[in-house]
């Protein structure tokens, strides 16, 4: 029996012989050592990194290297090594070094490699075959750099909105402020912004739907943003002032069919939780207003939240209406009781009180100054009436 040929041309893989594969493997060091060196006398914000992410990106151009002798070897193993390299690379790197930046150092690792690697082909056709590997290569590594970019972002967005949910969510129930406010700023909200929260139906079933339209929406006013879906429920933190309440009405649209309920604008974040619980509140309330407007302020709602046993709003009652018609003297809180038992008839009110109807108008202008509400529209006389009744109760209790 013969003996096997065993010096015969050598197997080739890619169309590469064996003993090339194997230079290659063997400058693999070499070549990320002289792509490093590269980037620093071409790259001026390169060489102000700190040593230990220089390193990092040194350790990834290796394993790079490794990885184009995997991938010649073995087409189905092709990024593997390459693709763990950027995947397991330090946060702090990540955090440092922008998708653009990283595409220029891949750029220039290639060119460092298409300056050096042919020049370990075993001949001319070999010499094409590296060539043509190397740039597509230096395509996929790009391909991997972009998806772990793309990966850590989407971990970033996932753990954003994980962290904006606790947020709102410590807003709902009153949390210490401290923790929110952290929280808040790790999210880049303003701390000395004014907030106003908005309660509401989601527009979507779909979360991402309905974060995409809620900022959208704020993207467009110029606003800042926080925002959790709870159950069947959205609720928004708005910042900014309310000033005439467009801001509120343009936010309205980012909701869903039904009421939306606006809180009281507060002056910082770590008030939140007010107005979050006066929005809560109202939203219980608004189906006691048919006609409510949308939104609907969470004070305008005060009737209908007493009725609910909001004590806040029968507070709130006594407060804005009850006692300021009490300290304003009795003439003026006869007149108002008066033309509501009247049915706002004033010439009825005027005899009633033997006075004459022009100092009926007067008396109720100045109701209206001192509570904003007039008696002689259907809303505010709902309100006083509630707010004066409210204000007897509260005395015959003892707790006025």
């Amino acid at each position: 029996m013969s003996e096997p040929n065993v010096s015969g041309p050598e197997p080739r893989r890619h169309g590469l012989s064996v003993r090339t594969l194997r230079e290659l493997e063997r400058a693999s060091g070499r070549l990320a050592a002289a792509s490093v060196a590269a980037m620093e006398e071409r790259l001026p914000w390169f060489g102000r990194m700190p040593a230990e992410q220089r390193a990092s990106v040194l350790l990834i151009t290796q394993a790079g290297a490794a990885g184009f002798v995997s991938w010649l070897r073995d087409s189905k193993e092709a990024l593997q090594l390459s693709t763990e390299a950027f995947r397991g690379a330090p946060e702090e790197l990540s955090r440092s070094i922008s998708l653009r930046q990283t595409v220029g150092l891949v750029r220039l690792a290639i060119e460092v490699f298409e300056d050096e690697l042919p020049g370990l082909a075993a001949d001319e056709r070999e010499r094409s075959e590296l060539i043509e590997g190397i740039l597509r290569y230096g395509r996929e590594i790009a391909f991997a750099a972009a998806n772990s970019y793309a990966a850590a972002a989407e971990a970033r967005g996932a753990w954003d909105a994980r962290l904006e949910a606790l947020v709102v969510d410590g807003i709902v129930r009153g949390d210490a402020e401290e923790s929110v406010l952290s929280r808040a700023s790790a999210l880049g909200w303003d701390p000395a912004a004014s907030a106003t929260v908005l309660v509401g139906n989601p527009p979507s079933d779909d979360p991402p739907t309905v974060v995409f339209e809620v900022r959208s929406r704020a993207a467009r006013i110029g606003r800042a943003v926080l925002l959790s879906v709870q159950g069947a429920r959205l609720v928004v933190v708005l910042s900014g002032p309310d000033g005439d309440g467009e801001a509120l009405g343009k936010m309205t649209v980012a909701f869903g069919e039904g009421p939306v309920v606006a809180g009281p604008t507060v002056a910082t974040l770590a008030e939140a939780h007010r107005s979050a619980g006066d929005a809560m509140s109202g939203l219980r309330a608004v189906v006691g207003w048919p006609g409510a407007p949308r939104p609907a302020r969470s004070g305008d709602l005060l009737p209908e939240r007493v009725l609910t046993g909001d004590a806040e709003a029968e507070r709130l009652l006594v407060e804005q209406i009850a006692r300021p018609l009490e300290d304003a003297g009795p003439a003026l809180l006869r007149t108002v009781e008066a033309y509501l038992e009247s049915g706002g008839v004033l010439e009825v009110c005027a005899r009633a009180l033997f006075v004459h109807p022009n100092t009926v108008r007067y008396r109720l202008r100045r109701a209206a100054e001192l509570t904003g509400r007039h008696a002689a529209d259907p809303r505010d006389a709902h309100v006083l009436r509630t707010g004066l009744t409210v204000g007897r109760l509260a005395r015959a209790r003892g707790l006025w």
